[in-house]
């Protein structure tokens, strides 16, 4: 034990706080915890019961229960999963730029507006890789109103992506010219971090949202990615969340859902166009 760190129970969690944690994730955040999580929910509390000095779990849900709103963003960050790269799942990334670009050129062409939303964003890199990949595919020399908007339940993510700074290592899959193009190194030569360059960063915009609370923005959204997020809600909520994309999504715009999820028997107002990829068509 450490000195002045009072001993901590982390191997055992009650029947009654797991409940009381799982039933206030779903209320915050719609995400379901099932039993198999119990693991998991017990070693990343073990962590924040550490980080606040606290002498157990137990002490730590009665500390939540007394004053959750103090201590529920932590709470969320803690038991939610930020797993993400640039890039990831590329043929998403493929198909904006070969497909979906070219013809908002054509459909947009009026405005010359283009607008996409990454719902959970996590650390940035998605929604980094898609403004590189749209201003990738824009044609020299024209200027376009393209704006990203990228949300995420989870606060410290949201602002980590607004810093746009990474480890180097997180750009080795990536081809050279595109490395070179996009990120500039930060520090001097002696510490391994890059940040995403200006022109990139203030194509996006970085907001904390809870896709179960209410929001904002108006749309239309012209794409919008959510992926590998749905497959946390139940049913019901699921079909909510559908119904609400596509409430801000344009006629004939795309939703990017995650390889392990489908909108199979949620919605008939997008239909499958390729792996993953819907596009919403006539109410």
């Amino acid at each position: 034990m450490l000195a002045g760190v009072p001993n901590y129970c982390a191997d055992e969690i009650s029947e009654a706080d797991f409940r009381y944690i799982r039933a206030l994730i779903a209320e915050h955040s719609g995400i379901q915890i099932t039993e198999q999580k119990r693991s998991m929910v017990l070693g990343r509390l073990a962590k924040r019961v550490r980080t606040l000095g606290l002498p157990s779990i137990a002490a730590y849900c009665e500390r939540v229960r007394a004053c959750p709103e103090r201590e529920l963003t932590e709470l969320i960050s803690a038991l939610t999963t930020n797993v993400t790269a640039f890039f990831r799942e590329a043929h998403h990334f493929v198909f904006l730029a070969e497909r979906i670009i070219p013809e908002l050129l054509v459909r947009n062409a009026a405005t010359r507006r283009i607008r996409i939303w990454s719902a959970g964003c996590s650390t940035g890199e998605e929604p980094y890789s898609i403004a590189m990949a749209v201003l990738e595919a824009l044609p020299t020399g024209q200027f376009w109103d393209f704006k990203l908007l990228a949300t995420d339940l989870d606060q410290q993510v949201v602002e980590f992506g607004r810093e746009a700074v990474y480890r180097s290592d997180r750009l080795e899959t990536m081809v050279p010219g595109r490395r070179r193009r996009w990120f500039q190194r930060v520090g001097g030569k002696s510490v391994d971090r890059i940040q995403v360059v200006n022109e990139l960063r203030e194509r996006v915009r970085f907001v904390p949202l809870n896709l179960m609370g209410p929001w904002a923005m108006k749309g239309p959204f012209d794409v919008i990615f959510c992926r590998n997020v749905i497959i946390y809600f139940n049913k019901e909520r699921k079909e909510r969340l559908i119904d609400r994309f596509a409430d801000l999504t344009a006629l004939g715009g795309y939703l990017f859902i995650g390889h392990s999820e489908s909108l199979y028997g949620l919605t008939d107002r997008f239909r499958p166009i390729g792996k993953t990829i819907y596009r919403k068509g006539e109410s």
